[in-house]
């Protein structure tokens, strides 16, 4: 197995997580929240895409999907490229309202996809190049394809939990 088909990989196994802990639930469900300031099913999902989305598309430097194919307009939100999450308040949060599951995967599978051929071509002379993005951030590409496929799987991981939480385990 060549290295770029383990990274493909990595981030092929996020999707059937997601339409597992995402099955039968409705947008009432999708937005539940623990307790107040605990992130929803919706919004985790969402951030991770988001993230995912972001974190490729800086890569290949290209604009994001969320932009460049309407997907926020399907989320009724802004189209703007930095709305990803980070730095959400927890009234930002609780005031996030899902989509249905099946646009939730959509998104993602739509940013898994695009970024396969990215993710497949890549030299090992790439992953030691700096990111092409403006500000303070030296990170390498290697370094930070690792950091997105972290933080996704992270997230994935918060996405089962809370589906457990709201209905019970996945498996027996």
């Amino acid at each position: 197995m060549k290295w770029q088909e383990l990274v493909v990989d990595g981030f092929g196994m996020i999707h059937p997580l997601l339409e597992e802990a995402l099955d039968g639930l409705s947008t009432h469900e999708l937005d539940w929240q623990p307790k107040p300031g605990c992130n929803s099913i919706g919004w985790t999902v969402w951030h991770l895409a988001r993230i995912e989305d972001g974190g490729l598309a800086g890569l290949m430097e290209r604009p994001q999907l969320w932009v460049e194919d309407g997907w926020a307009m399907k989320f009724n939100r802004k189209p703007d490229a930095g709305d990803d999450g980070y730095g959400h308040t927890p009234e930002q949060v609780a005031a996030f309202r899902s989509p249905a599951a099946d646009v939730l995967l959509a998104y993602c599978r739509a940013v898994e996809e695009r970024s396969k051929p990215f993710l497949m071509e890549l030299t090992e002379a790439d992953l030691d190049k700096r990111v092409n993005e403006p500000g303070p951030d030296t990170a390498l590409v290697g370094f930070r394809l690792m950091a997105v496929l972290a933080d996704v799987n992270q997230h994935a991981g918060e996405v089962s939990y809370l589906r457990g939480l709201l209905k019970g385990p996945l498996r027996t």
